[in-house]
């Protein structure tokens, strides 16, 4: 069987310089999380079918890779629908696993729950920059916390770890579900249409705001609706609000002004302190802040996720042009396992494309110790070879990084490979 050099499965090989990057990402993730007191946790890479398919995941419900079943149990001969066929799936994300982690062990865990969770998800999605079939996520979680306390040690962790990483003046783009329920109510569309709205107006970026009128109207939906749902959308962003320590007057709270006039348009069709709620999540974060960043309301936000219930956020960065990461409040969804009302919220860290951003960048890791390269003649017998790892050995047990290999007959362009992978002592062994 003659192997392909280029996979055709959207998935990919990651060459060591990339992993270097990447472990030293997760190692700084698994840092600054454990900082904010968030414990790892691990799920398994295949749910039950029933769980990726119940609804919470949106769109990505499209896109599951969906596995047989196995042995006896699979009889392709008497299959009349999927269902016959397909019992598992590997999982699209991190949120729905850990639903079912926390029912299944929730007796065991603290109260609230701060979970942090790394591994891959996989889409049968169309791969393209920064995103993958096959890629790692990287979560945190609160569970069992009703307080915007919450939301705020999400967003306070999240941007403390990009901040480690050197990222700068990225936005948190922040609304609320609620707020959105709010609009659609105040503009008269029908309540069971709400879902089908808020896809449309996640568009609003890529399409603009006539694309979105547009798609509306052909949806069916009156023109008196859509107009007025325009007329809210049109608008521009205020900067005011509390700056954070930087004195940057594009970092900070921005917004503020905006949201305080769409509530009070909305009046008695937004839900009673919705607004307030929002606000101080803004402010607090803004103000509590380290690294360098503007929290923005922005009411077109919509996500993809049916299950989010309050606060819904985003990261956006320029160098990007889109989204790195989000997450926001369901806290309905641990219900539906468990039985019992569980508030939860969450946040999910573009890794790939923050690993994509750093590799493009030239990022440089910080060095954890020497990196000697230790080059032996092909001359030389057993008793120098055994002084040659000797002496790695020695300068290991120091903290050095030591690679001990046989000298090349190109002996430059060997150096030139060593020192481009960051080796900065380079050693001769050669025969006495």
């Amino acid at each position: 069987m003659e192997l392909k050099k280029k996979p055709t499965t959207g998935m990919r090989d990651i060459l060591p310089r990339e992993m270097e990057v990447r472990e030293y990402v997760l190692g700084m993730i698994r840092e600054t999380y454990r900082a904010y007191g968030f414990s790892q946790i691990e799920t398994p890479c295949v749910e039950p079918i029933g769980n990726l398919t119940g609804g919470h995941g949106g769109e990505n419900e499209k896109l599951i890779f969906k596995i047989l079943k196995r042995g006896e149990k699979l009889k392709l001969d008497e299959a009349k629908e999927e269902a016959d066929l397909v019992d598992g799936g590997l999982r699209f994300d991190l949120t729905v696993p850990l639903v079912r982690y926390f029912a299944n062990n929730s007796a065991e865990l603290p109260a609230p729950f701060k979970a942090m969770q790394l591994g891959n998800v996989w889409r049968a999605d169309r791969p393209q920059r920064g995103r993958f079939r096959q890629f790692m996520q990287c979560d945190i979680d609160i569970l069992g916390e009703a307080s915007n306390l919450a939301e705020i040690e999400l967003i306070l962790a999240m941007t403390t770890l990009l901040g480690k990483l050197d990222f700068k003046g990225f936005t948190i783009r922040i609304n609320d579900r609620r707020i959105l329920k709010g609009i659609a109510r105040y503009c008269g569309f029908p309540e069971d249409s709400y879902d089908d709205v808020f896809i449309v107006l996640d568009k609003m970026d890529k399409i603009g705001i006539d694309g979105v009128r547009e798609e509306l109207l052909e949806a069916g939906y009156t023109a008196d609706a859509v107009e007025k749902c325009m007329g809210i959308f049109g608008g521009t962003d205020s900067g005011d609000g509390p700056s954070s320590s930087s004195g940057d007057s594009s970092i900070g709270a921005v917004g503020l002004d905006r949201l305080k006039s769409l509530a009070s348009t909305l009046g008695d069709s937004l839900e009673e302190g919705v607004a307030d709620n929002l606000i101080d999540i803004i402010e607090v974060a803004a103000e509590a802040g380290t690294a360098e960043f503007r929290i923005l309301f922005d009411p077109t936000l919509v996500r993809g996720m049916s299950y989010y219930t309050g606060p819904i956020f985003e990261i956006a960065m320029d160098e990007y042009g889109g989204s790195v990461g989000g997450g926001g409040r369901y806290d309905t969804m641990v219900g539906r396992f468990l039985g019992t009302e569980t508030p939860a919220v969450g946040f999910s860290i573009g890794f790939e494309r923050i690993a994509m951003l750093l590799m493009e960048r030239g990022y440089q890791i910080p060095s954890a110790g020497d990196k000697v390269a230790i080059l032996i003649d092909k001359k030389c017998g057993a008793d120098r070879v055994r002084e040659a790892i000797a002496e790695a050995n020695e300068l290991r047990a120091g903290g050095a990084t030591v690679s001990v290999t046989q000298m090349k007959k190109n002996k430059k362009f060997q150096k030139e490979q060593l020192s481009s992978q960051g080796y900065t002592d380079i050693r001769e062994i050669f025969a006495d």
